[in-house]
């Protein structure tokens, strides 16, 4: 590789953004200053660890646990990325977890399940070696930190109809956790998406039933429990943790006790490549020095306009993503630019998002629940509702045209759908905000017709669909798109709904109306890896010295999602199997 010129300095060779490179004696570094820090300069590990999101950490406490000196480095002044801000589901078929909790889990079963999910998108060396390492790493986790997990009862698996597939689901969460473990590191974890609701405990599984609290006793009962455990641990003095706070609460806690630092404000630069093998990261205080390997968990690039202008198709950007404002695709690029190639860089962890002006909503529960529809700029719905939300990104582009507009898509409900359910955190019969309707994300109208000429679609269509879907509700069956056949659209929906838990009619004005777009958790493509978390070239031969794991690397599930959880579950699997391949312990 050659320096690059001056005219050339802040371009890749396909124009993307980077560092200038500087190359001496056989060793790659960038441009920037080493060693003006010397808590930083010339630091020296077995293992340099980049990120703090839930593969960062487990590769990093799995590292150190197998007697290997550790750092991880942390882009932002908050330590816990993207797994911090989510709901932590984590999918891992056959973890002990779910088999104490009686799911009747094989191997055999998982996998036929997950290489019906996958396909042959993925080796499936690299499928096995995610269920073989899936449970150990759960164990492992348990028994070297103060994590504690819960099953995700009945949080079906995505497509239970498949072999394998389970409708109990196979997805855990982690237990409630004392953020007091964590002393003063409690102020530097990366904040949630969503605040929990003050003075109550509330785990993932939680949601399906704070939606309906106001029309379902068991909705009512769980409020009511997730109040006392509040109420309990504010008694015993604790700081209650759940969900993405619990996991990277508790992980990082696990560092702590194993004398892992975690150095925030920490960006990596570049990788530092030593005759062929990477041997470092390059930060801007210093070159950090990894005598066994370096392990990306940086995670994906959905916050880089230019990277996802390049991969993905249009319309896309960087402001209807949910992932940590950091993940703008370093980690991708530095590997790539160390010769590794690339996979899966058009596809995301998709969800259909309403646009709000704060920021954006991934719409999950809100499509499911009965009295509403999805429809096109045609008017027509396209799609079932309830189906799991990768896919429904996937129909809004792969049916997308000028003549027939899918983005942005209409989410519609009527008032006794606003008089029954919590929307986002806005209990029901509240009025929804102005600045919702400023902002051009919702709409409301006293009739069907009117709605339409405000979100533009055509009114005799608009009103033809809901008059049809109307029909499908009373009858209890959706035969043009199947909406409540499957276990997995249920687990949203109202139980006390009949004949259908997810259809109702929408026949009470006004009428609503939100912008639907294609949004994600984070995106799925990366770094092309092999079994062991190893980085490959596009040949095939493995780059000595760097590992990937999470949204840094191209996912284990392809362009599909097995069920809650196939983010976060697979992350720190990957990271949990680098790690022990570089301490040469291969699980």
């Amino acid at each position: 590789m050659r320096p690059a010129s001056p005219a050339s300095d802040d371009l890749t060779p396909r124009g993307r953004s980077r560092r200038s490179l500087l190359i001496a004696g056989g060793i790659m570094v960038t441009g920037a200053a080493l060693g003006q820090d010397p808590a930083y300069a010339d630091a020296d590990y077995d293992v340099v660890v980049v990120g703090s999101g839930a593969a960062g950490m487990t590769a990093a406490l799995t590292a150190a646990k197998r007697g290997l000196s550790t750092v991880v480095l942390e882009k932002a002044p908050t330590f816990g990325g993207s797994a911090a801000r989510s709901g932590a589901g984590i999918w891992i078929p056959c973890n002990e977890v779910i088999l104490a909790a009686g799911v009747p889990d094989t191997p055999a079963k998982a996998a036929a399940y997950l290489a019906r999910v996958v396909g042959d998108t993925v080796p499936a060396a690299r499928q096995q070696a995610f269920l073989a390492a899936g449970p150990e790493m759960i164990s492992f986790v348990m028994r070297n930190s103060p994590l504690r997990f819960r099953f995700m009862d009945g949080y079906s698996d995505y497509y239970p109809e498949f072999p394998g597939g389970m409708p109990g689901g196979r997805s855990i969460e982690p237990d409630q956790f004392d953020g007091n473990l964590l002393g003063p590191e409690l102020a530097r974890l990366n904040p949630p998406y969503i605040p929990t609701p003050a003075g109550m405990v509330v785990f993932s599984a939680d949601y399906k039933w704070l939606n309906l609290a106001l029309v379902n006793p068991q909705g009512a009962a769980v409020s009511a429990a997730c109040l006392l455990r509040g109420t309990q641990a504010a008694l015993r003095g604790e700081k209650p943790l759940t969900m993405g706070q619990a996991l990277a609460g508790g992980l990082r806690a696990g560092l702590l006790a194993a004398g892992v630092p975690v150095w925030l404000n920490t960006p990596l630069l570049d990788l530092h490549v030593e005759n062929g093998r990477v041997a470092g990261v390059v930060t801007s205080a210093g070159l950090v020095r990894a005598r066994r390997g370096v392990i990306v968990g940086s995670g994906g690039f959905e916050h880089s306009a230019a990277m996802r202008a390049e991969f993905q198709r249009q319309p896309i950007g960087t402001s209807w993503t949910v992932g940590a404002k950091e993940n703008t695709g370093d980690g991708i690029e530095a590997g790539e630019r160390a010769g590794a190639a690339l996979d899966l860089m058009d596809d995301a962890w998709w969800g259909p998002v309403i646009p709000l002006p704060d920021e954006p909503y991934f719409c999950l529960a809100e499509r499911t629940l009965p009295g509403c529809v999805i429809v096109n700029g045609s008017g027509r719905r396209f799609v079932n509702e309830a189906a799991p939300y990768s896919d429904v990104v996937h129909v809004m582009y792969d049916r997308n045209s000028p003549s027939d507009p899918h983005i942005p898509a209409w989410l519609i409900v009527d008032q006794q759908y606003r008089n029954k359910y919590l929307f986002k955190d806005l209990a029901p019969l509240l009025p929804f905000p102005d600045s919702w309707y400023d902002s051009g994300a919702l709409f409301r109208a006293p009739t069907i017709e009117q709605l339409a000429r405000k979100i533009g679609v055509p009114e005799a269509a608009l009103r033809a669909t809901v008059t049809r879907f109307n029909g499908f509700a009373l009858t209890g069956r959706d035969p043009d798109f199947h909406r409540g056949d499957s276990a997995y659209d249920h687990y949203y929906a109202d139980p006390y709904v009949r004949p259908n838990p997810c259809l109702a009619p929408l026949w009470l004005p006004p009428f609503y109306a939100f912008k639907i777009v294609p949004g994600d958790l984070g995106t799925k493509g990366g770094l092309r890896t092999d079994a062991r978390a190893r980085v490959l070239r596009a040949d095939g031969s493995v780059i000595p010295g760097l590992y990937a794991a999470g949204n840094a690397s191209g996912a284990v599930m392809g362009h599909s999602y097995a069920g809650s959880g196939s983010t976060i579950g697979p992350a720190m699997t990957f990271g949990y199997i680098a790690a022990n391949d570089l301490a040469g312990t291969r699980p």
